[in-house]
């Protein structure tokens, strides 16, 4: 099939490498093109093959998974990448976002979310585990720009629910709105955040107005 999605693995750990490629093998939506273990070996096949979603380690032993960002530029390539790792710190986690990375899913979660993040990011849009993202903001401690366009609370809890990795109908379930009311308070962020994409408007939200767009959201407040 060509229209399936072609999977690039990335991870030094050979016993979980060779496990998760047996796990995505059993979703006939997926072609995966390799299991690598440095940063060298996946830059070849990327340089040479067309690839959709690259699952990428942060921690490959003696090199890191940003490294293979810095060296591509991801942000803004058709190719999306999913960082699987077993922990980031903050600054890692706001580095991974900056260069372009559309999600990052903890090795210990449950596959099925793993699966759902890597359908999701093929269609544009990103996924984050919440912890992960939880601690980066609470590392972004200083005052917002002198500039910084305050958030009405709707949109402040459509952002976070951004955050969470919902989709737009599910982001319209959780607030009790139309799908065409998410997406309109989507693309006032947009316009607040000048960005154009779902992953911008998070490295943006948590590098430059996480204090204010960030801060603790009043319960029931969808207004």
């Amino acid at each position: 099939m060509t229209d399936r999605i072609r999977i690039l693995l990335i991870d030094d750990h050979m016993l979980f490498r060779e496990s998760l490629v047996r796990l995505l093998e059993t979703d006939p939506s997926f072609a995966v093109m390799g299991g690598y273990s440095t940063v060298a070996e996946g830059r070849q096949v990327l340089l040479n093959e067309p690839i959709d979603v690259v699952l990428l380690d942060y921690d490959l032993g003696d090199e890191f998974g940003t490294d293979l960002l810095a060296k591509l530029g991801f942000r803004g390539s058709d190719t999306r990448v999913i960082m699987v790792t077993a922990g980031m710190g903050s600054s890692a986690a706001l580095a991974a976002v900056d260069a372009g990375v559309s999600g990052i899913v903890l090795k210990h979660s449950d596959p099925r979310y793993l699966i759902e993040a890597i359908h999701r990011v093929q269609a544009g849009e990103t996924w984050w585990d919440p912890g992960i993202l939880r601690n980066a903001t609470g590392a972004k401690g200083e005052a917002a720009p002198a500039d910084v366009r305050s958030l009405t609370e709707r949109q402040r809890l459509v952002l976070r629910s951004i955050l969470d990795g919902l989709t737009n109908k599910e982001i319209a379930a959780r607030l009790d709105v139309s799908e065409t009311s998410v997406k309109a308070s989507i693309q006032e962020l947009f316009s607040k955040a000048g960005v154009r994409t779902r992953g911008q408007l998070v490295r943006v939200a948590i590098e430059r107005y996480s204090p204010d767009w960030l801060k603790e959201i009043k319960p029931n407040a969808t207004e």
